[in-house]
């Protein structure tokens, strides 16, 4: 199939307004755009400046006017709880009505700040919607997390209300939220004037008098008496929420996302890129606290009438690594977002795809990825045991959406692993050097976009213009700073290879610490892997990796070491000086599976580090360190 990428790419980029005002038509306007772009407004300009619109109002209200009412919306499978519940367009909007109306008695209005502290239920993404329904802005904090880091939120954002939860649900064990809840009030300067709390079935929390309102109670009887809501006219570039990003210490850094641009450019995006149709079900595997979950579970699938999935569990132990394909296969997903590390896990877990067998599978058609980088074997034994295109693509919480991707929509192009493909339209990447020069394709530098950002973008941080433009745009004077170190090639094909602090100066060589794993993962005993560059007295830094071997895996472990640091000098050079290798259980990650190489790297350096905030399980850095110490580091 021909792609129309190019086509496409030209159009916007002939005439970058004219563009997103024809795209604008997808979107309900409750006062229609007639400016498409104004350079004077906000940090970089701001896009449909003198509209009025409501998300929720696009998500739920116009699909029941429109006959879409009794189709499913949501579905709920958690396998931690054995509940499977669906909700169609009109039942979700019935429930947001409710909690808006609870909300609205609380005295939340338009512009107020809603923090949402929940686990992967149904009343977290009802939640979010009726916080846009009011014009109020919700801040998602990921369940769970440490007091400390809900009250620099709750402080930073002056939140003047929290919903949150009773616990959430890990393998093996119940995660009390409402202690984790009240030390982070106690704890914050600021006060929430009330918390809404859903009581699970699973743990019972004490409420506060005075303050903490029961959830359920509260919606039952506006439910029961069929309270309408109307949805609030906000300006297209009000905000509708606040999302801070995950590890942050000290002062929190909190992603501004407007309302217009976010809504033209989701809705864009699920048939251009994801290339899915309105009826159909997509699945993102992942969190409702992380981006992908604000873009991918609640805005992008509700915005274009698909049905989505909120998973309550894990790629593998819920119970084996042969959930997704049970999910995939029950509730006829066409295409599934999930991060690289879930599909490291399964496949460790299943070498042989031996699970997918077992599901039928027949109307799956794409699997995407994202999140960090994608290892080229992963994806080659993805595709080889499900027998569907698997889709890597690049893009960032300050983003919110595809910055690289092979466009599904559009018409896939040709693959070249460990690259996330071309430029999305509306996106223009370049890589510069560390003055800020271009550089020749194929030449490892600082990735970079061209300014304006487009619609559904981040506008700024929340109350910190000047730290947006200091952090972000004033590195490379008209460019936004990805932060990310890549390579552009010949044919426009993007590599990212790491974020800009894990390149290593080895020898007065510049080198990628991404590019040499993806030759540890080309080893076939290996399951997933990390490598770091640590300080070295001759050298500056040398690489250090830390491999996780497949469960099978039974041959000598210094024979593996042995061929994994001959396989690096084969395929980057004795330059890379890649000599030292650790074998480790498992590798330390967020809770969104990203791989923690900066604190690895700390430990490894013996620099002074802070558990972070975000971590699945702290008890793998102790590992880590163990090994680094008996290897002389530490």
């Amino acid at each position: 199939m021909q792609s129309g990428y190019l086509q496409t790419y030209g159009s916007w980029e002939s005439d970058p307004e004219a563009y997103w005002a024809e795209q604008a038509k997808a979107i309900h306007w409750f006062r229609k755009p007639e400016r498409v772009f104004d350079p004077e407004e906000g940090v970089y300009g701001r896009w449909f400046p003198d509209a009025e619109t409501n998300t929720c109002y696009n998500c739920l209200d116009r699909h029941v006017q429109t006959g879409r009412g009794d189709q499913k919306a949501v579905i709920y499978d958690s396998p931690m709880t054995g509940e499977k519940v669906s909700y169609t367009y009109a039942e979700v909007l019935n429930e947001v009505q409710a909690v808006a109306a609870v909300l609205a008695k609380l005295g939340v209005g338009k512009g107020d700040r809603v923090i949402i502290y929940m686990p992967m239920i149904p009343q977290a993404v009802f939640s979010m919607l009726a916080c846009a329904r009011l014009g109020a802005i919700h801040s998602v904090v990921f369940g769970g997390f440490a007091a400390h880091e809900l009250a620099t939120r709750i402080d930073d954002c002056h939140a003047k209300l929290v919903i949150s939860a009773s616990c959430g649900l890990e393998p093996g064990r119940t995660v009390a939220y409402k202690p984790l809840l009240d030390h982070a009030i106690d704890m914050a300067m600021h006060k929430p004037e009330h918390c809404l709390l859903y009581q699970r079935d699973q743990l019972h929390a004490p409420l506060h008098a005075g303050r903490d309102v029961d959830f359920e109670t509260a919606v039952a009887a506006e439910r029961q008496a069929g309270t309408k809501v109307d949805c609030v006219a906000v300006k297209a570039t009000d905000p509708l929420y606040v999302l801070y990003t995950s590890g942050t210490t000290g002062q929190p850094k909190g992603v501004v996302r407007d309302n217009g641009g976010h809504m033209v450019a989701l809705a864009w995006t699920m048939k251009n890129l994801y290339g899915v149709d309105p009826g159909e079900v997509f699945w993102a595997a992942s969190d409702i606290g992380w981006v992908v979950g604000h873009s991918y579970i609640v805005y992008g699938p509700l915005l274009t009438g698909n049905t989505t999935i909120i998973f309550e569990g894990k790629p593998v132990g819920t119970p084996d690594a042969g959930t997704f394909w049970r999910v995939v296969s029950e509730h006829k997903v066409k295409a599934l977002f999930t991060a690289p590390t879930a599909f490291r896990a399964i496949r460790r877990d299943d070498p042989d795809g031996d699970f997918v067998a077992k599901y039928d599978l027949a109307g799956f058609r794409t699997l995407f990825l994202a999140g960090e980088r994608a290892d080229a074997e992963t994806i080659k034994w993805a595709e080889k045991v499900l027998g569907v295109p698997v889709i890597d693509h690049w893009w960032q919480t300050e983003t919110g959406w595809p910055m690289a991707c092979n466009p599904m929509g559009l018409g896939q192009v040709p693959v070249k692993y460990g690259s996330p493909s071309v430029t999305v339209p509306g996106y223009k990447i370049e890589v510069l050097d560390d003055e800020g020069h271009p550089l020749p394709s194929g030449t490892l530098g600082n990735v970079v976009v061209k300014m304006p950002l487009p619609p559904g973008c981040l506008v700024s941080f929340w109350n910190a213009d000047e730290r947006f433009r200091s952090s972000c745009l004033s590195e490379f004077p008209g460019y936004y700073k990805t932060a990310d170190a890549g390579i552009m090639d010949e044919d426009g094909y993007l590599f990212i290879m790491a974020r800009t602090d894990d390149i290593i100066n080895c020898a007065g060589h510049r080198l990628s610490t991404g590019a040499m794993e993806e030759v540890c993962a080309m080893h076939p005993d290996v399951a997933e892997c990390a490598v770091i560059g640590i300080a070295d007295e001759l050298k500056g830094q040398i690489p250090c990796g830390f491999l996780v071997l497949k469960n099978r895996v039974t041959r000598d472990a210094e024979l593996i070491k042995k061929e994994i640091v001959n396989l690096v000098r084969e395929e980057i050079g004795p330059v890379a000086a890649f000599k030292t290798v650790m074998i480790v259980d498992r590798l330390p990650k967020t809770r969104s599976g990203k791989i923690l190489r900066g604190t690895m790297q700390k430990i490894a350096d013996g620099m002074p580090w802070k558990m972070p905030a975000t971590i699945d399980d702290p008890a793998i850095l102790e590992e880590i360190t163990a090994h680094l110490r008996a290897h002389g580091h530490g």
